[in-house]
């Protein structure tokens, strides 16, 4: 079995591992957590995809550097969809997520400070991959309750279906594998 998948993600060649969802189906694992040079670039290569947006929005997860980048390059401000209510956060809006990357489901939930900085806004969001659909289904569900308007839905990488999806922008397809570590 092949243990890695390489691809160039914008300009950059890169080695993801292999990881099983169950014994007939693979994914590549994509983290971008320490890698400044791919996270820069790819902020500008999404940024250069982008339409107009006042601020960008993304899940406690690993787009927040992602998130960053783009918003510092863009001059804008990011928001973070936490994983869980902090103590600062008062009138909670929050729903169930589900992913396939995590092997149980999750909360995602914003405080009123922060939803009434985005409320009314043009919102870009954005992560690191989309595959199933099911974190942007549930950011989505979150920003509709809090009154944004979504202008885009911004990934490095479409993995599997979601690669033929219309309604997201991203920049490299990632395919899905067999046991063998071949593409399906």
């Amino acid at each position: 079995m092949t243990n890695f998948y390489e691809m160039e993600i914008a300009g950059y060649k890169r080695r993801l591992p292999l990881c099983p969802l169950n014994p007939e189906l693979y994914i590549a694992g994509f983290v971008m957590f320490g890698d400044v040079e791919l996270t820069e670039a790819c902020a500008d290569a999404l940024l250069a995809k982008a339409p107009e947006f006042d601020v960008i929005v993304t899940a406690e997860s690993k787009g927040i550097p992602l998130a960053y980048a783009m918003a510092r390059k863009a001059g804008t401000d990011y928001v973070v969809l936490r994983k869980g209510p902090k103590l600062y956060m008062v009138d909670i809006i929050r729903t169930d997520v589900s992913s396939i990357t995590t092997d149980h489901v999750q909360t995602l939930c914003i405080g009123k400070l922060e939803a009434d900085e985005i409320r009314g806004k043009r919102v870009l969001v954005v992560d690191d991959v989309v595959s199933t659909g099911g974190s942007l289904k549930s950011m989505e569900a979150i920003l509709n309750k809090v009154g944004v308007d979504i202008v885009g839905k911004m990934f490095v990488l479409a993995e599997g279906h979601a690669a033929d999806r219309d309604d997201v922008i991203y920049l490299e397809k990632l395919p899905l594998f067999n046991a063998d570590g071949q593409p399906l």
